[in-house]
């Protein structure tokens, strides 16, 4: 069995203030807004959940030395940060930049990034998200040759050169969220497989011993289309083709009904576990989420709400992945968590009014002992 574990959680890294965010969220103090706004929606709706530590400013290394204290205090030992690029700039940097990067005690955690290389709508303004004309087009998430190859020498130059920076067998690991959006922004799947072999170039030049490139998974039999809707294959077989070096999940959502019971849930997310890692030639790193319940982000009601996420019942789940990791001891010991801070989609390890530190609480005593 394996004594210590990689628990990475992805952090949303959109509460603290950000010029180009006022368009969502006019205060200026990121989606903090929306949180500071929830209400219940319905008899028995466990809402509103708000954050113990306050509506704080996440790009303060103050503040984030607080959080990483925390994290690493409860067995989480790795923050997974959403890292975003539109319009030929960054987007939220400031939560990695300002406040992770300039933490004094930030050798007590890792980090990687996760390129969320979605396209960006209206959802994430409460005052028009689930409304008509909520999915007007503001960001694109691909991009063409050119403005990657820019982005790859920010990410090497700045966060692959961080003593902090996670890797697998001394690998710097990379996470694509979108694999549709990163092929057809390249042009294509013959331009997408050049970029990332350009990639792995690059990355070898810089001094490291390669790229650990991640994706994180859809649905079983998820099909990749190309830019006229044209089938590319399946999103096992164009894994494989452009040679990704292991998968993951970001949300049980993307596989999976949630609308019902945590456990029953989880329980059927194991046993989905064990038939990716079977299907595919590179590591499966099993996920778990905490919950999901996006109803903070809406005015209306949303259906699709997970049940009974206790801290308890999320627990259970840790032992689950920790039966698939151990049971993997040539794998690394990586176990992805949704999330460290998604409040609007009620997915956090964070503490909050409702629970207090128990999610953390678990965490601690399934991975640390204590």
């Amino acid at each position: 069995m394996k004594n210590s574990y990689d628990i990475a959680a992805y952090v949303w890294p959109s509460y603290h203030p950000d010029p180009r965010a006022k368009i969502f969220w006019p205060e200026g103090i990121g989606e903090w807004q929306t949180v500071k706004g929830n209400v219940s929606k319905f008899p028995g709706h466990e809402q509103p959940r708000f954050p113990l530590w306050g509506y704080v400013n996440e790009a303060d290394p103050y503040v984030m030395q607080m959080q990483i204290d925390a994290a690493a205090d409860h067995g989480v030992n790795v923050f997974i940060y959403d890292w975003y690029w539109y319009d030929r700039m960054p987007y939220l940097e400031g939560c990695l930049n300002d406040g992770f990067l300039k933490a004094q005690n930030k050798d007590r955690m890792k980090f990687y990034l996760m390129w969320a290389n979605h396209d960006v709508d209206m959802l994430w303004d409460k005052r028009n998200a689930g409304k008509k004309g909520d999915n007007t087009l503001i960001w694109k998430g691909g991009v063409d040759q050119k403005e990657f190859e820019v982005i790859v020498h920010r990410i090497i130059d700045k966060y692959f050169s961080q003593p902090e920076y996670y890797k697998i067998n001394g690998k710097p690991c990379f996470m694509i969220y979108d694999l549709n959006n990163f092929i057809n922004g390249l042009g294509g799947f013959k331009q997408a497989d050049e970029a990332l072999k350009w990639f792995r170039r690059e990355t070898i030049k810089a001094g490291f011993k390669g790229l650990e490139l991640q994706l994180t998974l859809r649905g079983r039999g998820t099909n990749v289309t190309g830019i006229r809707g044209d089938n590319i294959g399946t999103q096992k077989e164009v894994i494989e083709k452009l040679g990704f070096d292991s998968v993951t999940h970001y949300q049980i959502v993307h596989f999976t009904n949630i609308d019902r019971d945590f456990l029953k849930i989880m329980k059927e997310v194991a046993v989905e576990w064990e038939k990716l890692s079977k299907d595919y030639k590179i590591p499966y790193y099993a996920h778990v989420s905490v919950g999901w319940d996006n109803n903070p982000r809406f005015e209306m009601f949303r259906p699709g709400i997970v049940k009974n996420n206790t801290p308890a019942n999320f627990e259970k789940a840790l032992l689950m992945a920790k039966a698939y990791t151990d049971a993997r001891p040539a794998q690394a010991p990586l176990i992805t968590v949704n999330s460290w801070n998604e409040w609007t989609e009620t997915s956090y390890l964070e503490p909050c009014t409702m629970y207090g530190y128990g999610y953390l609480e678990a965490v601690k005593k399934v991975f640390t002992g204590n």
